[in-house]
């Protein structure tokens, strides 16, 4: 089933159709008399910064700390943030509207300069924020030269008309432009603490935000804290005071600490867990679609191994793998198998027909030989890396055997921890690398934009200008949909990456904790909409 958000939207105004409170209990809920909420991590978050933040750990804390102009609702669609409205009379240039009691938690009042500051900041080449791409593809003027060193940063097409009006110019029409203004790269930061601190501005003893909650404190790789903030302009309606999330690696100690009620949600969870989880936790147990797809990076840097360079190896490596069997027998959580790198969830998306997805497993198997030989590789010895997770690993190891079993490759394994991964794969130190994208806004081009050839997150280093020109010419297009499913079907023929699955978000959640967004396939929650109630 498509969900679809405000994306669609092509009219000159949008106001909010959603209401403007938190959470919103009903009048004869039994409140808890302790209103607090925590969640288990995989990993430590490298950054608190909203322009530095490149991953999911750190948006799920960033998005509770900050607000931006928009958020969404339960269901994904927008809702006013830090803007009460926004328009646009051509889908180019959008007016957003902010509110007059939104105010720092210092007290300071949230203005349209905020906004202009922190969006310059993250353009700016001097930041080296790795999401300056997604500001250059926004469209907002002058952000591509901008980020190429080439313009300066006053020049961004974002400007301040007065405390409460933003004015932003696209140098072309983009009519979901206000849906990406929900991501943390497009978050406020407060000018002067910024630059009174420097780098340790986000430390807790100095961080100043505008969110629902303030930080209290972060114990590395162990937990962070953050509590209501009575600055923000909705705390009257924001239930749960407390905030905690515990990080926790190894998944089969996160269960049994949930299940002695360390903590409220468990996500994700043991591959292979739900089904049990599910019969012995019916209420708690859930499985839900989520915007990510699961994915293997291949080099095709020039220093990578030549056999790599090569799409007919690139396409028996893939072709080997059996997706059902990871799915079906690993996974069990509901997810699906993966023949091209759009989530099939994603709005509007018209899923394209890539042919091997068609075949049965003993064909594809087949086909993956005959190209193998077709390349003249009768040897081949790989590095996979992957971040430390149990499922993670188990994929790995079951990929890496129906490679030995099928095609005789010899795959070294290599976990890490998340920021030493993040690193050694962004200087592309792997042949194969674990990877994994989620949706920054709920449109095709937010998977298929960073297989573009200088994308900053594309490090396997794929480039195909035919794949290049169509993203372009789809963002000026009335109809990118199509452009979109050749895009996807150039990917294949390509083997540009291993699609593996798409993601359906498996986890528990006790059954105290009500107004979690199951329907949000973006997995954007805020606590603000949360309220805990008295156990039974």
């Amino acid at each position: 089933m498509k969900r679809r958000t405000l994306l669609s939207l092509t009219t000159a105004t949008a106001l909010a159709a959603t209401p403007l409170l938190a959470a919103d209990p009903p009048e004869d809920a039994d409140l808890a008399d302790t209103q607090t909420f925590s969640y288990r991590m995989l990993d430590q978050f490298p950054t608190l910064d909203p322009a530095l933040n490149e991953e999911t750990a750190g948006f799920h804390a960033i998005r509770q700390l900050f607000e931006g102009l928009v958020t969404q609702d339960s269901s994904g669609n927008l809702r006013p943030g830090v803007a009460t409205d926004w328009s646009s009379e051509d889908n180019t240039t959008w007016t957003f509207t902010l509110r007059d009691d939104a105010t720092w938690s210092n007290g300071d009042p949230v203005t349209a300069e905020d906004f202009v500051w922190a969006w310059k900041r993250a353009a700016d080449p001097a930041t080296a924020s790795p999401y300056a791409w997604y500001i250059e593809l926004s469209s907002i003027e002058n952000a591509a030269d901008i980020v190429a060193g080439d313009a300066d940063p006053d020049t961004l097409g974002v400007e301040a008309v007065d405390e409460q009006t933003l004015r932003v110019t696209l140098d072309q029409p983009l009519p979901y432009f206000p849906a990406m203004t929900s991501y943390a790269t497009f978050m406020p930061v407060h000018q002067e603490t910024v630059e009174e601190h420097g780098s340790d501005w986000t430390d807790p003893r100095n961080m100043v935000s505008n969110g629902a909650y303030t930080l209290d404190e972060v114990s590395l790789n162990e937990f962070w804290r953050a509590s209501k903030n009575p600055e923000y302009w909705g705390a009257e309606d924001v239930v749960i005071e407390e905030v905690t999330g515990y990080v926790i690696n190894d998944v089969n100690q996160a269960l049994t600490r949930w299940e002695s009620d360390e903590y409220d949600m468990l996500e994700p969870l043991p591959a292979g867990s739900f089904p049990r989880l599910k019969e012995q936790y019916p209420e708690a147990a859930h499985s839900v679609p989520r915007l990510c797809s699961y994915y293997y990076a291949l080099n095709q840097r020039e220093d990578a191994i030549p056999e790599l360079k090569d799409p007919r190896v690139r396409k028996a490596l893939s072709y080997a793998i059996d997706r059902d069997v990871i799915v079906e027998q690993l996974l069990q959580g509901g997810q699906s198998p993966a023949y091209f790198f759009t989530h099939e969830a994603t709005a509007d998306f018209q899923e394209p027909q890539v042919e091997y997805a068609e075949w049965s497993q003993q064909e594809r198997d087949a086909r993956a030989k005959e190209l193998m030989d077709e390349a003249g590789v009768d040897s081949l010895n790989l590095k996979l890396i992957y971040n430390t997770s149990e499922s993670h690993k188990q994929i790995a190891t079951v990929v890496s055997q129906m490679w030995k079993q099928k095609l005789g490759v010899e795959t070294t394994l290599e976990n890490m921890e998340w920021s030493t991964y993040l690193d050694v794969r962004k200087a592309g130190n792997f042949d194969v690398a674990r990877s994994a994208w989620c949706g920054d806004y709920n449109e095709a081009s937010t998977f298929l934009q960073i297989l573009t050839t200088e994308n900053e997150q594309n490090d396997g280093r794929y480039s195909n200008t035919e794949v290049d020109e169509l993203m372009a010419e789809s963002r000026t297009s009335d109809n990118p949909q199509e452009l979109y499913t050749q895009i996807e079907e150039l990917l294949a023929e390509d083997m540009a990456i291993i699609p593996v699955y798409h993601y359906a978000n498996t986890f528990l959640l006790d059954t105290a904790v009500k107004g979690f967004p199951m329907q949000n396939v973006e997995n954007n929650w805020y606590v603000k909409d949360f309220y805990r109630v008295a156990d039974e």
